[in-house]
């Protein structure tokens, strides 16, 4: 058996399928995509079809063209012997066992003796699938259970079944971790595993509850949502993204394998409302209507008493804005509706969770993985209960007169999460501490900070030391900066230059790194028409982005998620970027109508010039990025927009960023200051402004495009001054602050900010 993978074989063309081969070649690994043969001209139509959904611009599953051409289409008729060879072929076909069945046999006796078979099922038992196969075949399969969609999702389900060995669980373990960038959930031959047993329970639960409490789409997806640190979709924008009828067939086959006396099946009747839905078509996103739907720039929701649409308007009352603040713990002790859904829901889902163990799991952090991982919630099931206090919860449940799980009685008086000699320690059915033991290379910051106190903290970051460095870790709503987050970053070189600290390493552990700058710092401001202040802040903001550069110390960039706006300006003055293959990064300012004013058209004219040899040519290529607030999903598609250094680097599995920017420290040179420009000059400038004028004409542009795009201009080209005239980092950096002032004061950016924060939409005026 072969300890690397250097070949792949995936059967079936699918989304899961072809989610999968995209990852493999992501990862610099070639990969056959097979399927059916087709009648007609193209008999790899099927396998075609795979591969061009993974070019989907709004969610693409390759990262680069290399990455494409890593993958070879076939059929299973013509090409089978291509992928005889092939150390791993993963089973991705329709969920009949006699078509996976008859599959193995064919793979038994055509492939090679090492070569590793698994199906990325997520309803078939292993010792159904392996059903009369012979025991060295058994030896050699496993369940390789992914998530959609596969190159963002970070779970991977691994499931042995009873012959198993060791060295096959071994290598896609290894594999799937290091190379592929997931994180491996281990989980027992049992029905739904881990991550859809909890994760569908707790979406039927809320939506059950919701119709029983008579909420609206709106209210119960606004509190089961970003207030308990779950993703902003809430419960009914969920189902609209994976499909209503999509769900009910998910429902209907954990209906068909989970035991009689499972409590999921008080929530997995069917609601009349819903089927009416489905037989009219309104199945979700993918038909553009289901309880949401869109019509141009109005998003409506569904009245669930009677089936009409009508404006949507996100819930704005004060006790949401202190849940979004305080938590899952401030929701459950309120007694209106909303809070007692909220507590119904988490309550019933946490003690699911709990009555899980040991019985499919003797390891909690596996479940809380399978959430954090799989669904995306911030914390797990059993973080949540630590939050909220076991001996409150219990109490609660007994005050209810509801059955206590076993398990949950074992952490009264402790926790499940213990800072034990050892470092993070969870604990064991037994009641005894288990140390979390993560793969060398793997640092999750959200544990490391458990075990640490903060240097210093405020409501927006904090900072602490570890390993000799300086972490800075914003976490306030989407991680936007304002004059606190500031204050951290600043802080924390101050600190450690007289600490003589190794260096810093801004990261965090959340969704996203930073969406940008707080437009509620920036409407405060224009509302109170208080613009000394947002000058105040802008100034603040770029004297801060120039000491992370200017310090002795190297200042380490480790993004994960979204970096964009005035997030991508501090990576952008970083001295090194250790980030995540998948990585959002782009200044995208000119939406909200406004420019980036933190740096960022400054190292945008820096950098292209730098990298095209051409001012001229870097000042045109700055005004395309900035005015069309153009985004890399991926870092090759960074280094085409000249948004990383050459020396910059990512991983594939964002688990190990932390551990690659404290290493860097010690090798990472420091930045040297920006010599002056010499700008292209008004000629340039008219020559960016017919473009815009032209471009408006064409209807690609609004009125207010124009306005925005005409004051990128002037940054990158220095306006109506002659060309060449020379300016130097300091002149730039005030004519981007002079520029985002000019534009906050006008009511259409105004409008377009208020549009973004009240309703979540994108206002083109």
């Amino acid at each position: 058996m072969t300890n690397q993978i250097k070949k792949v074989g995936v059967i079936g063309a699918g989304t899961m399928g072809a989610g999968i081969a995209g990852q493999v070649a992501n990862a610099g690994v070639e990969v056959w995509l097979l399927d059916l043969p087709s009648e007609g001209e193209n008999v790899n139509s099927l396998a075609a079809k795979g591969l061009e959904r993974l070019k989907d611009p709004d969610m693409p599953g390759l990262m680069s063209k290399e990455a494409e051409s890593l993958i070879r289409i076939g059929n299973t008729r013509d090409h089978f012997h291509e992928i005889e060879d092939c150390d791993w072929i993963a089973e991705a076909v329709v969920e009949r066992l006699d078509i996976k069945q008859a599959l193995y046999q064919k793979l038994n006796e055509g492939c090679k003796e090492s070569t590793i078979i698994t199906s990325n099922t997520s309803t078939i038992p292993i010792s159904l699938l392996t059903k009369g196969m012979p025991k060295k075949f058994c030896e050699r399969f496993a369940i390789t259970h992914f998530f959609n969609p596969v190159r963002f999702m970070r779970l991977l389900e691994l499931v042995r079944g009873e012959f198993t060995r060791d060295e096959v669980i071994d290598t896609l373990d290894l594999f799937s971790e290091k190379i592929l960038g997931k994180g491996v959930v281990s989980c027992l031959d049992t029905p739904g595993f881990l991550a859809n047993r909890v994760g569908v329970f707790a979406i039927q639960c809320a939506l059950h509850k919701a119709f029983e409490y008579k909420l609206s789409p709106t209210e119960a997806d606004a509190f089961f949502g970003r207030p308990l640190g779950l993703p902003k979709t809430g419960v009914f924008g969920l189902y609209d993204l994976i499909g209503i009828d999509l769900m009910a067939d998910v429902v209907k086959s954990l209906v068909s394998i989970l035991p009689e006396n499972d409590a999921f099946h008080k929530y997995s009747s069917q609601i009349k409302f819903m089927n009416k839905m489905i037989a009219n078509g309104q199945t979700g996103n993918k038909n553009e209507k289901g309880f949401y739907k869109q019509i141009g720039d109005e998003r409506q929701v569904i009245d669930l008493s009677n089936g009409s649409y009508g404006p949507h308007e996100r819930l704005k009352t004060p006790f949401l804005e202190e849940a979004e603040k305080i938590g899952i713990s401030f929701i459950i002790k309120d007694t209106s509706p909303y809070g007692l859904y909220i507590w119904d829901v988490i309550s019933e889902t946490l003690c699911y969770a709990a009555s899980l163990v040991p019985e499919v799991t003797d390891d909690l952090t596996q479940i809380d993985d399978a959430m954090k991982l799989g669904y995306n919630w911030v914390q797990g099931p059993f973080e949540l209960l630590d939050e909220i206090g076991i001996e409150y919860f219990v109490d609660r449940l007994q005050a209810d007169g509801r059955d206590v799980p076993e398990f949950l009685l074992k952490g009264i008086n402790n926790k499940f999460y213990i800072n034990s000699k050892s470092g993070l320690s969870s604990l064991s059915p037994s009641g005894n501490l288990k140390p979390i033991i993560r793969p060398d290379g793997v640092l999750r910051f959200s544990e490391v900070r458990q075990t640490l106190k903060a240097i210093n903290s405020n409501e927006s970051a904090s900072w602490f030391e570890y390993e000799g460095a300086a972490i800075v870790e914003f976490h306030s709503k989407a991680n936007a900066l304002d004059s606190e987050s500031l204050d951290m970053i600043s802080d924390a070189i101050s600190e450690s230059e007289k600490k003589g600290l190794r260096g810093v390493v801004i990261h965090n552990d959340f969704q996203h790194f930073s969406c940008g700058v707080s437009l509620w710092s920036v409407r405060n401001c224009f509302e109170k028409n208080d613009f000394d202040a947002l000058d105040a802040f802008l100034i603040y903001f770029q004297n801060t982005m120039l000491q992370m550069r200017n310090s002795k110390l190297p200042v380490i960039a480790a993004p994960v998620g979204m970096s964009i706006g005035g997030g991508f300006e501090v990576v952008l003055h970083a001295d090194h970027v250790v980030g995540h293959a998948n990585s959002v990064m782009g200044l995208v300012e000119s939406f909200m109508g406004v420019v980036p004013a933190g740096g960022g058209c400054k190292e945008t004219l820096y950098r292209w010039s730098e990298n095209l040899g051409d001012g001229r040519k870097g000042a045109w290529k700055s005004f395309m990025n900035i005015g069309l607030g153009r985004k890399a999903n991926s870092p090759q598609e960074a280094d085409a927009l000249s948004m990383r250094r050459a020396s910059d680097v990512f991983h594939m599995n964002r688990d190990r960023i932390l551990t690659g920017a404290l290493s860097s420290i010690e090798t990472t040179s420091k930045a040297k200051a920006r010599n002056p420009l010499a700008l292209s000059g008004v000629d340039h400038f008219e020559e960016m402004l017919e473009w815009l004028t032209t471009n408006h004409k064409n209807g690609m542009l609004t009125p207010h495009d124009v306005t925005v795009g005409t004051e990128i201009g002037r940054i990158m080209t220095g306006g109506n001054c002659a060309s060449g005239t020379i300016f130097t980092e300091q002149d730039i950096l005030d004519a981007e602050r002079s520029s985002f002032l000019t534009l906050a004061q006008t009511q259409e950016t105004q409008a377009r900010i208020v549009s973004m924060l009240d309703n979540g939409i994108t206002l083109r005026n």
